[in-house]
């Protein structure tokens, strides 16, 4: 799943996942890795549905339409999943590659973890996230008692950490105007 239902403050809350970078929306980065390794993918997605449901995706609004952040979309996901296990990328993270992704799943499997997220060698990145469907009732109970931080939440799970230290790049994300300019002017 790619997570698109923020309100995107930092961009004069314009859509983030429609932004285009080189002539493409941002969310389509994300979407083009995600087909590799996982099926089906969905889009969480508050704003703009049809938009997005354009591109070829089913879209995935949050139950609780308060835009409670990430781990609200990600329950709405694993609500309407048919597979053991959901995995959760940003839209607004273009650099994302196929072997990191595959890396986050490997290490589940290995280790027979409820969760897994990389770290870059300088930080996690736990809106990466591969999580078992089965704790979507644990997550519904967490932000019931008014919780939001996906670290906090994490912390209560056997949670591995993926190393993708050699791929720290791969977590540069846009969350301002100049960013994607500068983004932008790397990558022309």
């Amino acid at each position: 799943m790619v997570l698109a239902g923020g309100l995107a403050r930092r961009f004069n809350s314009e859509d983030k996942g429609l932004i285009s970078l080189l002539d493409k929306p941002l969310v389509s980065y994300a979407l083009d890795v995600l087909v590799e390794v996982a099926d089906p993918v969905v889009i969480n997605a508050n704003r703009n549905q049809s938009r997005y449901e354009a591109l070829g995706f089913s879209v995935i609004a949050d139950l609780d339409q308060s835009y409670s952040g990430p781990l609200a979309g990600l329950l709405s996901v694993m609500r309407s999943a048919d597979t053991d296990l959901v995995l959760s990328v940003p839209c607004d993270c273009p650099l994302i590659t196929t072997e990191i992704l595959s890396r986050m799943i490997e290490t589940l499997e290995t280790t027979q973890a409820d969760c897994c997220i990389p770290d870059d060698g300088e930080r996690v990145h736990p809106v990466f996230l591969l999580v078992k469907t089965a704790l979507q009732y644990d997550l519904a109970a967490y932000l019931q008692s008014g919780e939001r931080k996906i670290d906090s939440w994490l912390k209560q799970h056997h949670l591995v950490i993926a190393d993708c230290s050699d791929q720290p790049d791969c977590f540069i994300n846009v969350n301002t105007p100049e960013q994607l300019s500068e983004l932008q002017a790397i990558l022309v």
